[in-house]
C-alpha cells in the first residue's frame, strides 16, 4: 500500500553518538501511529528527520509514495508534515492569532486573522480564543495552539511529542478524542510520540517500539500487549517498575509552612486564596490539581519563587525546585553539564571550586544514570529524559532541606519515571521534605504519605481514594480534613 508517511532505513549519527541506526517507521493514512521508546532511543530525532529538522546521514523519507529530501522544515510543511513539539514554538508575547498566521507570507490582516483561529475551532473543537496573548494561556491552550498553526497549513501528516506531558486528565481525554476524529477521513494520519503506554494503546491503531536506535516492534495495537512493549523498548524482562511504596514511618519537625499565605495578580485577581498548611521532614506531600487550577502559584510560593501578597511562609534556608519546563526554567541548553550542575547554589557562592563541580558532575551522572559521553556535553545535546535526570540530581545532590517538584516525570520513559519518583522517596526517607505535583493522579498517589488538592485557588488537603481526589480535582464534593 501507499503510506501516508514513510521512513526506511534511517541512519544518523551525532559525532560518536548513533541515534539513529536504519530505524523504520511506516505510517498508514487514516490511523494514528504510536511511537514509543526509552528516552533516547531515537523517537524525536527520527521524528525531526521527518520533519526536516535533521538531515539523515542514510536512508529515505517517503510522503504518499514520493521520496522526499527536505531542506528544511518549510519544505515539510509545505509537502504535509506537521509536528507539535514537546516544548512548544511559540512566541508568548504575541496573540493566539498572530503565532497561528507565522510563516504565511504575505500582508497580515489581523480580521481575517482572528476569523480563521475562531473558524478552524469551531471545525476541529480545538476553541481559543484568537485575541488572548500567548503568555496569559494555560499550557493545555498553548498546546492547541501548536496544534491549530499545523491544521491551519492542512497538514495530512501531523506529529505530537509528547502531547499528553502536562494535561490533566479531563484535557488528555479530549485530546484523544481529537486524534480520533483529525484521522477519521481515512486521509490524514497522526504519529504520537509517548511514553504512556496505556494512552497509546487506548488511541492507536498502530505501535511501533525503537530502542537504540533501530526499530523493534512494529504491530497492530491490538496485538501489543503492554507487558511485551515494556520488554521491546528496555530490552528482556525487567520486572516491576512501579514506583515502591516505602513503608510507613512517623514525619518529623516542620519544615514549611503557610500562614493564611494568599497570592493576587497585579490586576488583583486572587491566584491563591488563603491557605494554611504544613509539611514535615520526611515525609511526601502530593499535589493533585488541573492545569491552572492555582498549583503553580503554590509550588513557587513553598519553594521561595513567589511572594505572599499577604499571610506569611516559613521555609528553611535550602529549599530544592524542578520545574515543569526544564528549558525555561531549570537549565541552559548552551552550558555543559558540569556547568549546570553549577547553577545551584551559584547565588551565595563567593568563589567557584571547578575541580569539586566536576567531580559532583561525574557522581551525579553515575548515581542518577545521565547517559552522555562525558561531563563537558553540551545539556543541549542531550535527550529530554537525561536533560530531567540531571535537573533532577543537581536537586537533590547534596541532599536540601525541602525539594518541590513539579511535574518531574515529563517526558520520561517508564524505566525513568519509576527511578525519579523512588528517588523522591528515598529524599523522603532521607529526613528531606517532598512536595511532588504530577499531572498523572496514579504518581501522585504512588509516592504521597497526604495529598492536597488545588481548585480554582483553593488548596485543601483531601483523605480517600482515587475516586474522591479526582472529584475534588474537578470542584466536585469530597471529604476536606484540613
Amino acid at each position: 500500500m501507499t503510506f501516508a508517511l514513510e521512513l526506511r532505513d534511517i541512519s544518523r549519527r551525532f559525532g560518536d553518538v548513533v541515534a539513529l541506526d536504519g530505524a523504520t517507521l511506516e505510517v498508514r493514512p487514516g490511523t494514528v501511529h504510536a511511537l514509543l521508546g526509552e528516552n533516547g532511543a531515537g523517537k524525536s530525532t527520527l521524528m525531526r528527520v521527518a520533519f526536516g529538522l535533521v538531515a539523515p546521514d542514510q536512508g529515505t523519507v517517503r510522503v504518499d509514495g514520493a521520496a522526499r529530501a527536505w531542506r528544511h522544515a518549510a519544505d515539510a510543511l509545505a509537502g504535509g508534515i506537521g509536528m507539535v513539539h514537546q516544548h512548544f514554538t511559540l512566541v508568548p508575547a504575541m496573540t493566539v492569532a498572530e503565532n497561528v498566521s507565522l510563516g504565511d507570507g504575505g500582508r497580515w490582516q489581523r480580521a481575517a486573522a482572528v476569523a480563521r483561529v475562531r473558524a478552524l475551532g469551531e471545525e476541529t473543537g480545538l476553541v481559543v480564543e484568537p485575541e488572548a496573548l500567548l503568555r496569559d494561556l494555560p499550557v493545555g491552550a498553548q498546546q492547541r495552539v501548536e496544534i491549530l498553526k499545523a491544521v491551519a497549513r492542512d497538514v495530512r501528516v501531523l506529529i505530537l511529542d509528547e502531547p499528553t506531558a502536562v494535561l490533566a486528565p479531563p484535557e488528555v481525554e479530549a485530546l484523544l478524542a481529537w486524534m480520533r476524529r483529525f484521522v477519521a477521513d481515512g486521509r490524514r494520519a497522526i504519529v504520537m510520540i509517548t511514553h504512556k503506554l496505556r494512552e497509546a494503546l487506548s488511541v492507536a491503531d498502530q505501535v511501533t517500539v525503537l530502542r537504540a536506535g533501530r526499530t523493534v516492534w512494529d504491530a497492530p495495537a491490538s496485538a501489543s500487549p503492554e507487558a511485551e512493549l515494556v520488554r521491546a523498548m528496555l530490552g528482556g524482562e525487567v520486572g516491576a517498575l512501579a514506583s515502591r511504596r516505602h513503608a510507613a514511618r512517623q514525619p518529623g519537625a516542620v519544615v514549611l509552612a503557610l500562614a493564611e499565605a494568599s497570592v493576587r495578580a497585579p490586576s488583583g485577581q486572587v491566584m491563591l486564596h488563603p491557605t494554611t498548611g504544613e509539611v514535615r521532614a520526611g515525609e511526601v506531600l502530593g499535589i493533585a490539581a488541573v492545569e491552572g487550577a492555582g498549583q503553580a502559584i503554590l509550588l513557587r510560593l513553598l519553594a521561595g519563587r513567589q511572594a505572599p501578597t499577604s499571610g506569611d511562609v516559613r521555609r528553611p534556608g535550602d529549599v530544592s525546585f524542578i520545574p515543569e519546563d526544564r528549558h525555561r526554567d531549570a537549565a541552559v541548553l548552551e552550558f555543559t553539564l558540569t556547568e549546570n550542575l553549577a547553577l545551584r547554589g551559584l547565588a551565595t557562592a563567593r568563589t567557584m571550586d571547578w575541580d569539586a563541580v566536576a567531580r559532583r558532575a561525574d557522581a551525579v551522572r553515575r548515581s542518577f544514570d545521565v547517559r552522555s559521553g562525558s561531563r563537558s556535553d553540551v545539556m543541549g545535546t542531550l535527550s529530554g529524559g537525561n536533560q530531567q535526570k540531571l535537573v533532577l540530581g543537581r536537586e537533590l545532590d547534596p541532599t536540601p532541606d525541602a525539594i518541590i517538584a513539579e511535574n518531574p516525570t515529563r517526558g520520561l520513559d517508564v524505566r525513568a519515571t519509576a527511578a525519579v519518583l523512588d528517588q523522591l522517596r528515598a529524599a523522603a526517607d532521607a529526613g528531606v521534605a517532598v512536595v511532588c505535583y504530577s499531572t498523572d493522579l496514579d504518581e501522585v498517589l504512588s509516592v504521597a504519605d497526604r495529598v492536597w488538592v488545588v481548585h480554582a485557588g483553593r488548596v485543601r488537603e483531601i483523605a480517600g481514594d482515587r475516586e474522591a481526589i479526582g472529584r475534588a480535582m474537578i470542584g466536585a464534593s469530597a471529604t476536606a480534613v484540613a
